[in-house]
């Protein structure tokens, strides 16, 4: 057994002004109640906001999550942040061990477009290694939804992965699937955890490599202690997952190659679906003011009206 605890703290987060002060007495808190608890993680920009307008060196953060991370000797994942380098604008997670050295960063592979504008897409996947525990690798909101980003955390060894995010709109249920398929899928544990208000409207879960809800949080503010046993992990990927599917191994030894990973094959099909852009209204504004009619059948031709 490899067992540890990791609790997500899901809170409301403020986009006018800075949230780390709630964030490091939440942390306060929740250590003074589970001292037993060795990692901690908040949501997808909960530091500071929704806002790129905040967007700063990465590095002004280190002081506060630092101290942080060393005040309780616990690997730390304060969400995300919008971090500024020279014209571009990336939303960055870091990772504190518990003496409050930097581990490493991970920036969003697939920000939200077109929501999610003038942010920059990262190139480089994160994993890093808590010793005698495994293999952590960090995803943030939207990077789930494309399933190369979660295998290729498992096929670098991820165990566990940390998916902070901020939802707040109508697609968290299906967000919700999303995450129980991919913990399948790669047989590993899933952390996802949603902010409040402006930083989502929560929902956080958290499954095991089996895909199962090992917990899920409602819509208020909530401290989710968990201990997991991350053996379960490699079980499951030697023995199948419930003794069933080894997806990992004939992932591994598969024969078919995947030309639609190819750049310089993109289907054709992909290239007929248009622009990524926002979606336009489908009844132009002067048809909503009643100044344009919208096309209508005439009556001669012989097709019911109501059609």
């Amino acid at each position: 057994m490899r067992n540890f605890a990791i609790a997500g703290v899901q809170m409301r987060v403020n986009g006018a002004h800075s949230n780390i002060p709630m964030m490091n007495y939440k942390l306060d808190v929740l250590m003074s109640i589970y001292p037993w608890v060795q990692m901690v993680m908040y949501s997808e920009l909960c530091a500071r906001g929704p806002l790129t307008a905040y967007a700063t060196d990465i590095t002004d953060y280190d002081r506060e999550f630092s101290e942080m991370a060393r005040k309780h000797k616990i690997w730390l994942l304060p969400g995300s942040v919008f971090e500024r380098v020279g014209d571009k604008i990336y939303n960055t997670s870091t990772v504190y061990n518990p003496k409050g050295q930097v581990v490493g960063r991970y920036r969003k592979m697939f920000p939200f477009y077109p929501y999610e504008e003038g942010v920059s897409p990262g190139e480089e996947f994160f994993v890093f290694d808590v010793p005698r525990v495994g293999r952590f690798g960090v995803s943030i909101c939207y990077d789930l939804w494309f399933p190369e980003t979660t295998r290729t955390l498992a096929a670098m060894g991820a165990e566990v992965i940390l998916h902070p995010t901020l939802t707040n709109t109508i697609d968290r249920e299906v967000e919700l699937s999303i995450v129980r398929a991919s913990a399948a899928q790669n047989q590993c544990f899933i952390f996802d955890f949603n902010g409040l208000e402006t930083g989502g409207n929560g929902q956080s879960i958290v499954c095991g490599p089996d895909g199962r809800v090992l917990y899920q949080a409602h819509s208020g503010e909530e401290i989710v202690p968990l201990e997991i046993d991350v053996s379960r992990v490699r079980q499951s990927r030697e023995k199948g997952t419930l003794r069933l599917g080894q997806t990992l191994k004939s992932f591994r030894d598969r024969s078919v190659h995947f030309d639609v990973y190819d750049s310089h094959k993109v289907q054709p099909y992909l290239q007929d679906l248009g622009p990524l852009e926002k979606p336009k209204r489908t009844t132009s504004l002067k048809q909503a003011i009643g100044v344009e009619k919208p096309d209508v059948i005439p009556a001669s031709s012989g097709v019911p009206k109501s059609l």
